[in-house]
């Protein structure tokens, strides 16, 4: 079909140079620039310009080993921990995916130092013209959060950690392996399942594992990987989240990154018939840090004078520890600054502060009460989005 062939060349071309190494050492990124690193349109130009060898000067030198110490075991001092602050409350969205991915090292490497140990990355994986095609499916886009957690990860593992990318269960934990070719991508980087059965139970026929399945329950058990310094979480669903508090729970010393899971949407599935109860943001969830976020939306108003309809979008970002920056784009992968908080703004919130910045600069005009009231409802934020007093700060 010529749907499936546009998707398999633009996914195969996307891939080759989003993923292209320059043979370094390191095996790290080359720098590949991207339209704002992640707005909902990146350009189809990946790559313009951009020789292998102008961006090998760009790869980092391998750690010493010998010279650094591990992740959590590092002290960012108060005065460097300000400093930081400073730089990350003016930071802008990356111009490529290897600023990008520098960025949540350094954001959750200092976000761990500083005592934290559930952390959250979000962006966007793929480019919006396969995002939105009909026929790309759930296991293309975690493909490409596979290989990003990989680079992700590979400056812990240069720093001596091991690293464990996890996958829900052990049928899609071997899906992952068969497309990347091998469990262990890189030294020091091995993908595991949350939920695993026991090795020593060589068992052919499990009765007990028949009866939880006509139960609905899960396969296998939730046990922590020994020696394992940090856990990357991938393509995980509400359903898997309990799991994911029980790994925790296991060994709180050691962090977690929820990488790319979209825990805003996973959210509003909890306490729906068949899906953890809505305790579960306030005990767990509600004290993931979002260490690097990188959230786009695209609103359409309609007005009374031509052109009638104005399209807009935005971003909200935030790179820890600075604060969360409403940025709205102004084209060309330009972005200009409306509001910054110390507190993540709601949906509602993050539309009503663009559509003011619109009015203020007279892109739409300013309406009564009456006509925002139809506009927007009653409720403007989602549940987990108000105040609760059993969540965390």
């Amino acid at each position: 079909k010529p749907g499936s062939m546009l998707r398999a060349i633009l996914l195969t071309t996307w891939t080759t140079l989003l993923y292209s190494y320059s043979g370094s050492s390191t095996d790290g990124f080359t720098a590949i620039p991207i339209n704002s690193a992640g707005t909902a349109r990146h350009s189809c130009t990946v790559g313009r310009n951009h020789r292998r060898d102008q961006a090998s000067q760009l790869i980092p030198p391998p750690l010493s080993l010998s010279m650094v110490d591990k992740t959590a075991e590092r002290v960012v001092s108060d005065e460097d921990f300000a400093s930081i602050k400073t730089s990350a409350n003016t930071a802008s969205p990356p111009a490529s995916f290897y600023q990008l991915n520098l960025a949540c090292q350094e954001a959750a490497t200092t976000a761990i130092s500083r005592g934290e140990r559930l952390l959250e990355i979000e962006f966007p994986p793929l480019p919006s013209e396969v995002l939105e095609m009909d026929d790309v499916s759930a296991y293309d886009v975690a493909k490409a959060n596979l290989r990003l957690a990989v680079d992700f990860a590979k400056i812990f593992a240069q720093r001596g950690e091991k690293v464990s990318i996890l996958l829900p269960d052990e049928a899609e934990r071997n899906i992952a392996v068969e497309n990347f070719g091998t469990d262990t991508p890189y030294p020091g980087i091995g993908i595991e399942s949350l939920r695993r059965s026991d090795p020593d139970d060589d068992r052919v026929f499990k009765p007990e594992q028949i009866f939880l399945s006509l139960l609905g329950g899960k396969k296998g058990d939730v046990t922590p990987i020994e020696g394992t310094d940090l856990y990357i979480i991938l393509v995980a669903s509400a359903q898997e989240l309990p799991d994911v508090e029980e790994l925790h729970l296991c060994n709180p010393d050691v962090p977690i990154v929820m990488f790319n899971l979209k825990l805003d949407t996973l959210r509003g599935d909890l306490g729906v018939p068949a899906f953890p109860p809505k305790d579960l943001q306030d005990r767990f969830l509600s004290r993931v840090r979002p260490v690097y976020y990188l959230r786009t939306r695209q609103y359409s108003r309609s007005k009374a004078t031509p052109p009638f309809v104005v399209n807009y979008q935005g971003c909200l970002f935030r790179k820890y520890p600075g604060q969360y920056q409403t940025l709205l784009d102004i084209g060309d992968g330009n972005f200009r600054r409306i509001l910054s908080s110390d507190l993540r703004p709601g949906l509602g919130e993050f539309k009503a502060q663009l559509v003011k910045a619109l009015q203020d600069k007279g892109v739409v005009e300013k309406e009564g009460d009456t006509l925002t009231f139809l506009r927007t409802g009653y409720k403007t934020s989602t549940w987990w989005e108000e105040e609760r007093e059993a969540a965390s700060d």
